[in-house]
């Protein structure tokens, strides 16, 4: 017969058991202080003023890049300035690898156009990471000819519930079609990822503001590797988080500097872009801003592409922000500070 003491006594060491593997569990994810990654090979040269802009037009900040399935590249630019409040403009286009300008849509939509994904059908999705004037606050997927196939969060209006976003910085596409939106710009914004079905239904959220395991800072850029693991750019907590579909974290990353951009090719091969560290991100002036090429299948670094601006008492995004890489290995960096789009070729 158990008595009443060993009841307790047994509910005492259960509680204790449970405590201890939910701390284990999270200490997997502890993060260890790392060396900067700075020192890595650089096989590219840089290709400037490759991409041609109709005449009179200049480039604005330029947040996101991606590849078509046909390989030309799409660019998300603020209509000639950081912003396109105001502007007639059309701020998603599209280049072949010459750098012929061959389309261009979106004007009038956007406040901010921010993160761009092109998905295996064609179709080019972008989020609107402000608001202002009652626009906003939402993704969108186009056709490749600028059709709005679907609209995802509410005009203007920022929120948390299942319907709003609040400033949404990125959007990815999963092999069955469901949606992943990076739902946060940092600051007062949300910080969270929301899951849809390929048709705009709502399945799931999970994160929210912080630094522990899962919790999220600026959660900036989003891409999927070959297994379908989700791949998360933490920016201010200056990491990379991997998620599984359904929201549980498998890993965490930091060699990768402090993510601003990501992009995973169809062989693994993981390009990620640091446009803030040592000007915007004083805390974190060890590590040097760039893209770093690497494996999404163990986390190993092979080369590094500094910024060409170098100067220590920078102050603003600089480098790469969003970052893309074609079937032949042609890395695009798109840049918010200089507002420029940069191509990277081996040499």
């Amino acid at each position: 017969m158990i008595t009443s003491v060993a009841r307790v006594s047994l509910k005492l060491v259960t509680a204790f058991v449970a405590v201890l593997v939910a701390f284990s569990a999270a200490s997997v994810f502890v993060e260890a202080q790392i060396q900067p990654t700075n020192s890595l090979p650089n096989p590219y040269q840089t290709i400037e003023n490759w991409a041609k802009l109709p005449e009179g037009r200049m480039w604005g900040s330029t947040a996101g890049v991606a590849i078509g399935p046909n390989g030309n590249i799409w660019v998300a630019e603020r209509c000639g300035a950081n912003t396109c409040a105001g502007s007639n403009l059309a701020p998603i286009l599209e280049f072949d690898p010459s750098g012929k300008l061959l389309t261009s849509f979106g004007a009038g939509m956007f406040v901010f156009p921010h993160g761009i994904t092109v998905d295996r059908e064609g179709n080019v999705w972008v989020t609107d990471a402000d608001g202002k004037d009652g626009k906003g606050h939402q993704v969108f997927k186009f056709s490749p000819a600028g059709k709005v196939l679907l609209t995802l969060g509410k005009a203007g209006i920022a929120g948390t519930t299942e319907d709003t976003f609040n400033k949404p910085s990125a959007v990815a596409i999963a092999a069955n079609g469901d949606i992943f939106v990076a739902d946060g710009h940092g600051g007062d914004s949300n910080a969270r990822l929301v899951k849809f079905s390929k048709d705009g239904k709502f399945i799931m959220t999970w994160g929210k503001k912080g630094s522990a395991p899962g919790e999220f800072n600026g959660p900036h850029a989003l891409a999927f590797d070959s297994k379908g693991r989700l791949f998360v750019a933490d920016r201010s907590n200056n990491r990379i988080q991997i998620f599984d579909q359904n929201g549980k974290l498998l890993d965490q990353w930091q060699q990768f500097s402090r993510p601003s951009g990501i992009f995973i090719d169809r062989n693994d091969v993981i390009y990620v872009a640091d446009s803030e560290s040592g000007s915007v991100a004083k805390d974190h002036a060890a590590w040097k801003r760039g893209i770093r090429v690497g494996s999404a299948k163990d986390g190993s670094l092979a080369a590094f592409i500094p910024d060409p601006n170098a100067d220590p008492n920078f102050t603003g995004t600089s480098a790469a922000e969003g970052v893309a890489a074609d079937a032949k290995g042609v890395i695009y960096g798109a840049e918010v500070g200089p507002k420029d789009l940069k191509k990277y070729v081996k040499r």
